[in-house]
């Protein structure tokens, strides 16, 4: 993902351009560039030889291992990737949604299980058909960037923040265009809430955020007790401030 700066902050603001007096998202004033062409992609998942596949959730699309001849993109729903350790430890390594690959690899095997969260529906590629075009390719390398820069993100979560942060941070993955490139804060005048619906269970969150399932339950019971969070149902939780949950995942 590429960004650019716009204009600094207004004047009078502090030392260094910061206004401390006022609440700025370190994204304020960044804005995402505008998307590459990519017709040819669009040709190549349009025509015949891209298969449409539709899986059930808790479905797998490959596991750890297989042989690796396929690139799979997301057309609808969530797909989750991890990795399974000798005494059955799992490590959740990614979740992708809408226009989102998986099964890349340099070894001719994939190095992770994918499984689908929700009812899916996945357009399967074959890997010969993009290794033969610079124009596919170059899509493959847009969407790789995409997900270095989320690993790179979940590398910072895992070593290095508090649970609250971890958790903090996984409510605003679902928060679209907050707390990230391009973030313009809250509408003015309107109340600052947003409904996170839950495709995983506790279980494949604390797998996810390298917690323990007691952990994940202790953590949203102390934010529902400060009025951050309420929880409507087990798989439903609003937040109440949005603003106040970004300033809590460690980022500013």
């Amino acid at each position: 993902m590429f960004i650019e700066k716009k204009a600094s902050f207004e004047e009078g603001s502090g030392v260094g351009g910061f206004d401390s007096g006022r609440h700025r998202s370190r994204y304020a004033g960044t804005r995402v560039r505008a998307p590459a062409d990519d017709s040819a992609w669009t040709r190549f998942r349009a025509s015949p030889r891209a298969r449409l596949d539709r899986y059930d959730a808790h479905s797998v699309l490959f596991r750890e291992d297989d042989n690796a001849s396929h690139l799979y993109e997301v057309v609808s729903g969530q797909i989750m990737l991890y990795r399974l350790l000798g005494d059955g430890r799992r490590q959740v390594v990614d979740i992708l949604g809408e226009g989102d690959l998986c099964g890349h690899s340099l070894t001719g095997l994939y190095d992770c299980t994918a499984e689908a969260l929700t009812p899916a529906e996945v357009r399967v590629l074959d890997r010969r058909d993009i290794d033969q075009s610079v124009e596919l390719l170059a899509h493959v390398n847009r969407c790789l960037l995409t997900r270095i820069e989320a690993l790179h993100s979940h590398a910072v979560l895992l070593g290095r923040k508090s649970a609250t942060e971890r958790v903090a941070s996984f409510l605003m993955r679902f928060v679209p265009g907050r707390g990230v490139v391009g973030c313009v804060g809250p509408e003015r005048h309107s109340s600052d809430t947003e409904l996170v619906v839950l495709k995983m269970t506790r279980q494949e969150i604390a797998d996810f955020l390298g917690l323990t399932i007691e952990t994940v339950s202790r953590v949203l019971s102390d934010l529902k007790r400060r009025g951050v969070i309420s929880i409507e149902r087990n798989d439903r939780i609003r937040l109440v401030d949005v603003c106040r949950v970004c300033k809590m995942t460690g980022i500013h």
